[in-house]
């Protein structure tokens, strides 16, 4: 009897020990949704690069150039919240990897593409399963990573979309010049297939006992329908302005068709948006804080490619390599704050990110036509670092406080409020310099003593100053050309500075609403999902 547990000992020491399976590893998870992930995010900025090359190679007009955009960010904005319920209720894995093989499948059609027809369609296509991909990996990340390591899995996530974005220019420039247009589509391919092969080995399908088991068709069409006038409204008031009657009827239907959107929540059994998600506190003011971070955020570098290409006369790649530290600082500080807010709580540092941001904005109001590189980076490091917890924490706050089951949803909401927050911004900022600019340019423009324009080219005039271009006219002397850029130049730098003032006063408002945000209350449950 003596022998025995030495006997089991023995025989204990000869069996492996268990071996973790790759599937559904946390850390494994997150380096797969991450590749999907960027694929997205990089082309939301890299195709802007390539459509001067697809304007000219195609017979394009300006309007079609403006679809190749419009067209992939209304279908993104619109179907987020949708694709999110898709996730929850089919499975994040599945969303996933439908939303990869769609993607990099219809890039590929589009470098194939022989008509700007064609490409504005899967443009399309492609915002639509853009928008599978994102909710289904915030639907992933919440299901496999236990609360205490969440945030810091999210910081790398939004160091990856972040740094994904600003490369997004060198790379499109790089590929634009070097090769073709349509390298700048074929490229998803590769990256697609890697992430759909990593996607099938490690992804584990998990969902929460209480998955929604229907579909709230009326509230989808109702949501939909809002979420387009809303953007579409927003997209169009720069060239309609903010005066047009067409401006005011679509943002007008979009509050029309939400008011009906909530009405209807209240009275269906399984509704799309439960209502009661808005009654946690955290949760709202983690939607209102990334819109506002997104507007302040995207309105403001809006302007910052144009004052680096159209003042600073430097290539798309160039200009891409001056926001390096920007991008640099986003990469190093988003696993910190990750880690920072699962030690302290998110309300510290995202009240500190965004009086970072609100400093950055003050410090880029004062940029001039001559400011150097130095300063440049200073702010834009500074941006950074103030954006990235913010990121991190506003993502951690909206998805953590929505319970398991609507995760899905909980990231659709995440991802939309920065679309209308960034389409907010650009368009109201778009507003504020054009103001300036037509306020300030015929003042300035006689006053350096240039001959009055008439009505017609004086509006062209100030359109190419808006974003910076000096309208100096074929042949012009140097002298007078000089003095022409001087002025143009010096007004969009007035307009500029009004409209990161402006960004400014939206950041510091946003460090308000951030007091409100707390640790998600449901946070504990993440990791508990049922495996299948």
């Amino acid at each position: 009897m003596s022998q025995a547990p030495l006997v089991t000992d023995q025989l204990a020491d000869q069996i492996p020990p268990p071996r973790r399976s790759l599937r559904g590893h946390p850390w494994l998870t997150l380096f797969s949704v991450a590749i999907g992930v960027m694929m997205v995010a990089l082309d939301a900025t890299i195709v802007a690069v390539a459509n001067p090359a697809i304007q000219q190679h195609l017979g394009a007009s300006l309007a079609d150039v403006q679809w190749i955009t419009n067209g992939y960010l209304l279908a993104l904005a619109v179907a987020l919240i949708t694709a999110g319920k898709l996730g929850d209720r089919f499975g994040h894995r599945q969303t996933f990897l439908i939303g990869i093989t769609g993607f990099a499948l219809t890039s590929g059609l589009i470098g194939l593409s022989s008509s700007v027809a064609m490409v504005i369609a899967l443009r399309v296509f492609q915002g639509l399963f853009g928008a599978l991909l994102q909710p289904a990996a915030l639907g992933l990340l919440r299901a496999t990573f236990p609360a205490e390591k969440l945030n810091t899995a999210i910081g790398i996530w939004g160091a990856v979309i972040g740094a994904s974005t600003a490369a997004g220019p060198i790379i499109g420039g790089l590929l634009v010049e070097h090769v073709n247009w349509q390298s700048v589509f074929f490229i998803n391919v590769p990256v697609g297939a890697i992430a759909l092969a990593l996607g099938l080995l490690i992804l584990k399908d998990m969902r929460a006992e209480k998955a929604p088991k229907s579909f709230d068709i009326p509230g989808i069409l109702l949501l939909s329908a809002g979420m387009f006038c809303l953007i579409w409204g927003l997209i169009k008031a720069p060239a309609w302005h903010w005066s047009s009657l067409s401006t005011w009827a679509f943002i007008g239907g979009a509050v029309v068709l939400f008011a009906v959107f909530a009405l209807w929540e209240t009275r269906t059994r399984e509704p799309l948006i439960p209502l009661g998600l808005f009654r946690s506190v955290p949760l709202s003011a983690g939607t209102v804080l990334m819109v506002l971070m997104a507007f302040a955020f995207m309105g403001g570098l809006f302007f910052v490619t144009f004052y680096l290409q159209n003042v600073h006369g430097m290539s798309p790649v160039s200009s891409g390599v001056h926001l390096l530290p920007l991008t640099a600082m986003m990469i190093v500080a988003s696993p910190v704050a990750g880690a920072l807010i699962t030690r302290f709580g998110p309300r510290i540092p995202l009240v500190g990110g965004m009086l970072f941001t609100t400093a950055a904005m003050i410090g880029m109001s004062r940029l001039t036509a001559h400011s150097g590189t130095g300063t440049t980076s200073l702010w834009f490091a500074l941006l950074g670092l103030g954006l990235a917890p913010v990121m991190v924490g506003a993502t951690e706050v909206i998805v953590g406080n929505a319970p398991l089951e609507l995760s899905g949803v909980a990231g659709g909401l995440q991802q939309a409020a920065m679309q209308v927050g960034s389409s907010l911004g650009t368009a109201v900022l778009g507003a504020v310099m054009a103001a300036r600019v037509d306020n300030q340019l015929p003042g300035h423009w006689a006053a350096a003593g240039l001959p009055a324009l008439p009505p017609a080219q004086a509006k062209q005039a100030a359109d190419a100053v808006a974003v910076g271009v000096a309208p100096v006219p074929p042949h012009a002397p140097a002298p007078l050309a000089g003095t022409i850029s001087r002025v143009a130049h010096d007004t969009f730098i007035s307009g500029m500075g009004l409209s990161f003032t402006v960004a400014a006063v939206v950041a510091a408002v946003a460090a308000v609403v951030a007091v409100f945000t707390k640790r998600g209350s449901n946070a504990d449950a993440a990791g508990g999902g049922v495996h299948i």
